[in-house]
């Protein structure tokens, strides 16, 4: 153990000796909490006593809550960046922010989440933040983009603010900074960890994106030109609309399934379900249609080119990709997937009315997109990270292979640019690295996907350990007993030809 170690340990020690009234009066005092300059106000300050929930344990904590810039914007309509700061008794030194999802306008319990292999930040004894990002209301409700200020706040400012303000507020509480500092995020959360290595690149010292939204225009349009394909082949509704969701009956979507499993399954060394090796995965759907009378064991060629499109992302009139394809995986065909189905499954938009068209203007939408500020606001494509990586910064991606919102292709192409832009694999590998994620939806889920794994224990170990990650462990929620190492691309979990195949011990690393 390292001297710091031990006088985080002793600072935890004592700090946790206090008794329960001086720790509720310490807490207490947190409500004359102010910061030089900023409009800030602390709504609620509140000792929490440790609480077992399941498997997981939060600890004694301190919560925090407070506003920034509370003001009246457009429309009469209140506004403030709204945050919370759990701060443990039990103090490991570090802080962590957590990113939001969707539109955000919630303050989330700050835990720590993501990435965390069922063990939340909070549990390990992280200091942590969260926000709402500058407005309030339902996950989805985009109405406060009409408020200048809200859409920065949104889309950068506040994560940017709340980071720092926290800082102070750790400071202030335990009387000495954090050592290091964390970033986890996936989807709405995966950008904004994406925005703290682009815009506030000394920030923090480990940075978790997961699936990030990092370019919601495209892979929007991506997600509709897929129902515009399946619409095509679709049965109409009795007003005569075509209905996506039953484009492939349950019987000709596990032949895809069977056929797809068949080309690439054992390309790791193994038949288990999943496909760990999508590199070298070739699969041709054309090749399932029917050579004879339709059946649930064959496609009509107009299915497999429907789904062929569908796949390969929607073009501009000159061959452009506007958008990356989306990989051949085995979550592709799944039902629901906590509330979102799979991309050959499509589910109702959690945005706007249904999509009932069979045809798509891509040079129109696609320029639409590109011209409209407030679209592209918050994107999170700049590939110079040269300032967050000299200051030691470490970065890792994750993503899963079956998410039907954001393509893992994409964050994989986003990765490939900014490896080549900062000076290629060898350079960058010391300091930021992607895994991809077999059979997993959106942030998780997914039928025997390997959705439980800690990458947050993996950047530990890379920022205070020069520890580089090459695999972590993960298992099945859905699939209990097995595991399998997740390795980083371009290498790829491959069966080592001996030993219980449910174990992630018989695995290699393989490119």
């Amino acid at each position: 153990m390292s001297n710091n170690s031990y006088r985080v340990l002793a600072f935890s020690l004592v700090f946790a000796s206090a008794s329960l009234a001086q720790r509720a009066e310490s807490c207490a005092a947190m409500k004359r909490f102010s910061a030089p300059g900023l409009a800030l106000e602390i709504t609620k300050t509140e000792w929490k006593a440790a609480v077992d929930s399941g498997p997981i344990r939060l600890p004694a904590h301190c919560r925090v809550d407070g506003i920034l810039d509370r003001r009246t914007g457009v429309a009469g309509k209140p506004y403030g960046i709204q945050f919370a700061v759990a701060l443990p008794d039990e103090w490991n030194g570090s802080f962590l922010m957590q990113g939001g999802g969707g539109l955000n306008g919630t303050v989330s319990p700050p835990v720590g989440p993501v990435a965390a292999g069922g063990r939340p930040a909070l549990s390990r004894g992280f200091a942590v933040a969260s926000t709402d990002t500058g407005h309030q209301g339902r996950v989805f409700d985009g109405s406060f983009l009409a408020d200048q200020q809200a859409a920065l706040d949104f889309a950068y400012v506040a994560i940017g603010r709340v980071a720092q303000l926290a800082k102070q507020i750790v400071v202030s509480y335990y009387s000495k900074p954090a050592n290091h500092s964390y970033f986890t995020g996936c989807s709405t959360g995966g950008r904004e960890a994406m925005i703290m290595t682009q815009r506030y690149p000394s920030y923090f010292d480990g940075v978790i994106s997961g699936a990030p939204a990092m370019r919601t225009g495209y892979s929007n349009l991506a997600d509709r030109w897929m129902v515009t394909m399946l619409n095509r082949v679709a049965p109409k509704d009795p007003e005569g609309k075509p209905q996506a969701a039953k484009a492939l009956t349950a019987g000709e979507k596990k032949t895809i399934m069977d056929a797809l499993l068949e080309a690439c399954d054992a390309n790791d060394g193994l038949r288990d379900g999943a496909i760990w090796n999508p590199r070298d995965c070739r699969f041709d759907v054309k090749t399932l249609v029917c050579k004879a009378a339709k059946s649930d064991s064959c496609l009509t060629a107009e299915q497999a080119a429907a789904i062929e499109q569908g796949l390969a992302g929607p073009r501009t009139s000159r061959g452009a990709a506007v958008y990356s394809p989306f990989p051949w995986d085995t979550g592709l065909t799944a039902g629901g997937q906590g509330a979102i189905p799979g991309l050959l499954n499509p589910g109702p938009s959690p945005v706007g009315p249904p999509q009932t068209a069979t045809e798509m203007d891509v040079d129109a939408a696609a320029a639409g997109i590109a011209g409209d500020p407030q679209v592209r606001l918050t994107d999170s494509t700049w590939i110079n990270l040269s300032s967050f990586s000299a200051h030691g910064g470490k970065l890792l991606f994750f993503h899963g292979m079956s998410d039907p919102w954001f393509s893992a292709l994409d964050t994989l192409d986003y990765y490939q640019r900014m490896t080549k832009s900062n000076g290629g694999l060898e350079t960058v590998s010391p300091w930021s690295r992607i895994f991809l994620v077999p059979s997993m939806g959106h942030c998780g889920g997914g039928e025997g996907a390997m959705d439980n794994f800690d990458l947050l224990s993996a950047m530990v170990a890379w920022v205070e350990r020069n520890q580089a990650p090459e695999s972590v462990v993960a298992t099945s929620r859905s699939k209990p007993g097995r595991s399998r190492p997740l390795c980083a691309y371009p290498k790829h979990a491959h069966y080592a030809g001996n030993g219980d195949p449910e174990k992630a011990e018989n695995f290699v690393c393989r490119e």
